[in-house]
């Protein structure tokens, strides 16, 4: 993917990273790939397992230039006494 100048995204997500996880990741981000990992986020409100990793394959997604109708987006809060600004 690099040789080609692709995107190449890395979701790692064995923790914790050694010294080795850590210098490769560089190496890679260096060349131009872009480092992923599947953080769940919570400021959407997730309800299920699901929410968490649909979450994280929407960043992926978003991130390889895949665009998802069903993606949920956060715009920020959604104004006094509201719990979500989706």
């Amino acid at each position: 993917m690099l040789k080609e100048r692709r995107k190449l995204v890395l979701m790692v997500r064995e923790t914790p990273f050694h010294l080795g996880h850590l210098r490769t990741m560089t190496s890679l981000a260096e060349m131009g790939a872009i480092i992923a990992p599947p953080i769940p986020g919570f400021y959407n409100n997730p309800v299920s397992i699901e929410d968490l990793v649909d979450s994280s394959v929407d960043r992926a997604l978003d991130l390889v230039g895949i665009d998802d109708p069903l993606t949920r987006r956060w715009n920020g809060p959604a104004g006094p006494g509201s719990q979500s600004g989706l």
